[in-house]
């Protein structure tokens, strides 16, 4: 995604289940900027993955090699599809914004935009006797209530 004009990458964690566990938007696709992701992503959760989809960036290999996980890193073809799906969504969300300026904007919206996909797909316990069109809407409701 661009900012200010300039290349940012998009890192996302997603489960098996399509909830986006973790985003993280940097200058450089790089073995420091995958480590600084690997480890916030493992860091917010409890749960140690069996399996680890990536492309096929060589850097993903080394860094999960020092993070000693002992799982399965799957490269394989369309194996990604889930993370790419979910790309093509939050590109469409920019695309009417007409880009981002700053790269706090960029972290803040990217981050709003995984919190409202796991709450559209019902991964909370966030209004989801309703139906999926107005989930969103009476999860924001039950939210302000809360606060």
């Amino acid at each position: 995604m661009k900012v200010g004009g300039q290349l940012r990458y998009v890192y996302r964690a997603v489960d098996q289940f399509g909830q986006v566990v973790d985003v993280y938007v940097t200058r450089q696709r790089d073995g420091v900027a995958a480590r600084r992701f690997f480890d916030h992503a493992l860091g917010s959760t409890a749960v140690r993955p069996a399996e680890v989809t990536t492309d096929k960036a060589s850097v993903y290999l080394r860094v999960l090699d020092e993070l000693a996980l002992q799982a399965w890193h799957c490269t394989e073809r369309y194996a990604n599809n889930r993370v790419e799906a979910d790309h093509g969504q939050l590109k469409r969300r920019l695309r009417a914004m007409r880009g981002l300026k700053t790269d706090h904007g960029a972290r803040v919206v990217v981050t709003g935009h995984a919190f409202v996909q796991n709450v559209r797909r019902g991964h909370y316990e966030l209004a989801v006797d309703q139906p999926v069109n107005l989930r969103v809407r009476a999860a924001f409701d039950e939210l302000a209530l809360a606060i």
